[in-house]
């Protein structure tokens, strides 16, 4: 189990990016600079919506819409390394009317380098306030499974 979040608690299966780690990703001392983890973790997320069928810049033209991260708990629990290949899960743990909750593991194979929670929620794009999500959003996200 997790220490960030409960994995099994999710809405819908894991979803699984994948990519490989280049030196740009990477500190003085070889190994990934945390900040780049968070670039994965994103990269995951916005790879997730696409495969509901929708894009960041699709929501903010069609429905004046965004997600911005406002909170995160991340474990760093192994270092990643040039040439790596690593997977990256997206899994909502919780749909609110106007934030999500996910639960993001990364792995390089079997290792488990990173976990972490992160609380996105919904604003206008034009004025930067919360909103709800969109109903039928909402209802791609909860046909993934049913809400525990």
């Amino acid at each position: 189990m997790s220490r960030v979040a409960d994995r099994g608690a999710g809405i819908g299966p894991s979803f699984m990016h994948s990519c490989r780690v280049y030196w740009e990703d990477t500190d003085a001392g070889g190994v990934v600079y945390h900040a780049s983890y968070i670039r994965f973790l994103e990269r995951a997320r916005s790879e997730w919506l696409r495969s509901l069928g929708v894009g960041q810049q699709d929501l903010r033209e069609r429905e004046d819409m965004l997600f911005a991260v406002c909170g995160m708990q991340i474990d760093f629990l192994a270092p990643a390394r040039l040439d790596d290949v690593l997977s990256v899960s997206v899994q909502v743990t919780r749909a609110r009317l106007a934030s999500l909750m996910f639960a993001q593991q990364i792995r390089c194979g079997e290792r488990v380098l990173v976990e972490a929670s992160v609380r996105a929620a919904c604003l206008t794009a034009s004025l930067f306030r919360p909103r709800p999500l969109p109903a039928w959003l909402w209802q791609r996200i909860h046909s993934l499974d049913k809400v525990k």
